[in-house]
C-alpha cells in the first residue's frame, strides 16, 4: 500500500475500490498520524504521518492506495493520543455491552465499511402524520429480559423478532432511543440510555447479534418497512456538536439507512436549520415536548382548571410543529408507575434519590407502590385505560412507551439511565399473566384508524368547513354546546364531525371528577342515533349498543365514554339499549359496525346517483 494526496471532504474514511480516502479535523499545532491495523493484530501494522503543512485549514487528509479495505481497521493518533475518528461509520471492540475497553491499548478501532447492502426495492414509507401510531423503545431493553422469548435478546435482531407483535398491536412507527456508538462505561455507572458524547455516525456494536452492526441495523429497518412500520431514531446531539456535523449525520442515516425520521433536541440544534434543509424535507423531524404530557397527566388525576388546556391538547396537530403526543416516555415513570406512585423511588441510582424529575403529576390511587387491595388495583387499571384513551383519541400523532400496554413497571424509578437490568428492561411476563390491557389498547388503535374524524389530516378549526351544518369540532359540558370553564370543572364533551372524512361523527365525554356527572348530548343529526362504542369504566364493549336515552348520558366517576353516530334503524319501536353500564372488553365490533355503516352509506349514495 502507498500514501498519496487525498481530498479534504467528506470527513471520515471513504472506501473507493482498492483505495481509501481519510479526512479528519485536527486543531492547529497538533501532530496527526493514521494508524492502520490488520484485523486480528493488537498493534498498528502501518503508520502514516499527516503533517499540518499537507492539510487545509484544520483538516488533515490523505489517500491510501493498493489496500484491501476489508482486512484493515484504523484509528488516528492526534497530539500523541490514540483517537477514534469522529466520523467513523462502524466500530469494533465494543461488542459486549458494559465492558470497559482501553483505547490507548488499541482495543477499540474504526472499521473500514465497504460492504454492499441489498436493499431490494426498500424505500422510506412516508406515512402521513395523522395515520402514524408511534411506539418508543430502547433496542437493548425492549427484548433483553428473559421473558421476551426472542432468540437474539437485546439486539436489532431481537426487534425484528418482535415485528409480528408490533403489527398485532397496530403501531406503524418505532422511535428508537440512541442506537449510535456511545460510551456506556463512564463515571462508575452504566450509561444505559446512551445520552452524551458519542460517535454518532456508527451504529452501536453491542446491539448487533453478529459481526456487523451496520448490516443488522439496515436489516431491522428493511424488515420494519416490509411490515409497514417506520423507523425513527432519537438523536440527542450534545451542545458541543456543530450544526454542520448534525446535518451531515442526519443526512447520512437518511440516505444510508433509509431512516424515516429523527427526534432531536431543539435546544442543541437550531430547529429552523433542520426544517429548511432540502434533503431532510423527505423525513419526519420531531422534537420532544412535555406540554401534552403534563396537561393530560394533570387532567387524568383530577386537577382543577384544566379544561381549556385539555381542549388545546386534544386539538394539537403534530405535523404543524413536529411534536408527538406522549403521556409517558423513557425519561420518567412508566404508565403503571404513574398511577402507583406519588413520588420517585430512584435510590438504586446511587444519588440519594435526588436525580430524575420531581414533578411527575402522578397519583398513586391511595397507596404508594404495589398493593393487593382490589379497589386500589381496579382504580389504577381504570386510570391506565383513561390515559390510553386520552393519548389515542387526541388529534396529534400518539406515541406509546414500550411495555405500557401490559402494565410494565420500573418499581417507581423515573430515571433508569443507569439501570441496565430488570428495572430498566421491559418485563414481558406481565403480558402473559394479563393481556386485557393489550387487547384494550389494540382495540383503541384499530378504532382510531377507522374513524378519520379522530385523526384529521389538518388541524381542526372549530368551523363548518364542509357546509354540513356542524363545525369540524365543538366542545360541550354538562349542557350541550356549552363548555364549562369553571375552575372546578373536570368535565368535557367533544363532538368530532365526520363530514368530509368518509366516516361517522364521534362524541367523546370526559369525566375526570371523582363523582358521576350527566351530559346532555348534542343531536347526532336526522336519521342517526348515538351508539356507545367505548366506556373506560367497563373497558370496550363486546357489542356496541344504541343508547336508550339519546338526550343524555351519565358517566361514572373517573371515566370516559365514546359515542359513534350510526343509522337509526329503530323506526318507532323502543330500542333495547344501554346507558354507560357494564360490558366486556373488545372494540372490534365497533370497528365492524363503522365499516358496515360506511359500506351501506356508499351503496345508498350509488343508488341515489343511479336513479
Amino acid at each position: 500500500m502507498k500514501k498519496t494526496s487525498g481530498r479534504p471532504q467528506p470527513f471520515g474514511a471513504v472506501v473507493e475500490g482498492n483505495s481509501v480516502n481519510f479526512a479528519v479535523h485536527v486543531p492547529k499545532g497538533k501532530s496527526c498520524a493514521l494508524l492502520l491495523y490488520r484485523i486480528g493484530k493488537e498493534t498498528p501494522e502501518q503508520i502514516f504521518d499527516m503533517p499540518e503543512e499537507e492539510g487545509i485549514g484544520e483538516v488533515r487528509f490523505l489517500k491510501i492506495e493498493d489496500i484491501e479495505a476489508k482486512s484493515y481497521e484504523y484509528n488516528y493518533q492526534i497530539g500523541g493520543k490514540v483517537c477514534i475518528d469522529p466520523y467513523v461509520k462502524e466500530i469494533t471492540g465494543r461488542h459486549v455491552f458494559g465492558k470497559a475497553r482501553d483505547l490507548s491499548e488499541h482495543q477499540v478501532r474504526g472499521r473500514l465499511v465497504c460492504q454492499e447492502y441489498n436493499w431490494g426495492d426498500d424505500r422510506r414509507l412516508h406515512l402521513p402524520w395523522d395515520e402514524v401510531v408511534g411506539y418508543s423503545l430502547h433496542v437493548r431493553g425492549f427484548t433483553k429480559h428473559s421473558s421476551s422469548r426472542v432468540k437474539h435478546k437485546g439486539t436489532y435482531q431481537g426487534v425484528i423478532e418482535k415485528i409480528p407483535y408490533l403489527k398485532e398491536l397496530g403501531v406503524n412507527q418505532i422511535q428508537c432511543m440512541p442506537v449510535y456508538e456511545f460510551e456506556e462505561c463512564e463515571r462508575g455507572k452504566i450509561n444505559y440510555w446512551g445520552y452524551g458524547p458519542a460517535y454518532y455516525f456508527a451504529p452501536k456494536e453491542a446491539y448487533a447479534a453478529g459481526e456487523s452492526a451496520v448490516r443488522e441495523l439496515k436489516d431491522m429497518v428493511r424488515e420494519c418497512h416490509k411490515a409497514g412500520i417506520e423507523v425513527v431514531l432519537e438523536m440527542p446531539f450534545t451542545e458541543n456538536v456543530s450544526v454542520y456535523t448534525v446535518m451531515e449525520c442526519l443526512r447520512y442515516y437518511m440516505l444510508e439507512y433509509h431512516i424515516d425520521g429523527f427526534v432531536v433536541n431543539p435546544y442543541n440544534v437550531p430547529w429552523e436549520f433542520l426544517t429548511e434543509d432540502p434533503l431532510l424535507k423527505d423525513v419526519k423531524l420531531m422534537r420532544k415536548d412535555d406540554a401534552f404530557q403534563n396537561v393530560m397527566r394533570r387532567f387524568l388525576k383530577g386537577d382543577e382548571n384544566m379544561v381549556n388546556d385539555v381542549v388545546w391538547a386534544l386539538r394539537h396537530h403534530s405535523a404543524s410543529d413536529g411534536k408527538c403526543n406522549y403521556i409517558t416516555a423513557h425519561t420518567g415513570f412508566t404508565l403503571w408507575d404513574l398511577v402507583s406512585y406519588d413520588g420517585k423511588h430512584n435510590d438504586a441510582n446511587g444519588e440519594n434519590n435526588t436525580d430524575g424529575p420531581d414533578y411527575n403529576y402522578s397519583w398513586n390511587c391511595g397507596i404508594e407502590g404495589p398493593s393487593r387491595k382490589r379497589v386500589v388495583t381496579e382504580l389504577r387499571k381504570n386510570q391506565v385505560r383513561n390515559a390510553f384513551f386520552l393519548l389515542l383519541m387526541a388529534q396529534g400523532t400518539p406515541c406509546i412507551l414500550a411495555g405500557d400496554e401490559f402494565y410494565n413497571s420500573q418499581r417507581g424509578n423515573n430515571n433508569v439511565y443507569c439501570q441496565d437490568n430488570e428495572t430498566g428492561w421491559v418485563d414481558w411476563s406481565r403480558l402473559k399473566t394479563d393481556d386485557t390491557l393489550f387487547r384494550y389498547v389494540k382495540g383503541l388503535i384499530a378504532f382510531r384508524k377507522v374513524h378519520p374524524c379522530l385523526h384529521r389530516k389538518e388541524e381542526l378549526k372549530g368551523l363548518d368547513q364542509t357546509a354540513c351544518g356542524m363545525p369540524d369540532v365543538s366542545y360541550h359540558g354538562e349542557n350541550a354546546w356549552q363548555i364549562q370553564n369553571e375552575v372546578s370543572s373536570r368535565q368535557l364533551g367533544v363532538l368530532y364531525s365526520g363530514s368530509g372524512t368518509g366516516g361517522s361523527d364521534c362524541f367523546a365525554a370526559y369525566n375526570m371528577h371523582w363523582v358521576p356527572h350527566a351530559y346532555a348530548l348534542p343531536s347526532p343529526g336526522k336519521g342517526k342515533a348515538w351508539c356507545m362504542a367505548v366506556c373506560t369504566a367497563d373497558g370496550n364493549l363486546e357489542q356496541p349498543e344504541l343508547l336508550e336515552n339519546q338526550k343524555e348520558i351519565v358517566l361514572r366517576e373517573r371515566s370516559i365514554a365514546l359515542l359513534v353516530s350510526v343509522k337509526d334503524e329503530r323506526k318507532n319501536e323502543k330500542p333495547s339499549g344501554r346507558q354507560a353500564k357494564g360490558g366486556k372488553k373488545s372494540v372490534q365490533a365497533a370497528v365492524q359496525i363503522e365499516k358496515e355503516t360506511d359500506a351501506s352509506d356508499e351503496k345508498t349514495e350509488k343508488e341515489r346517483k343511479g336513479s
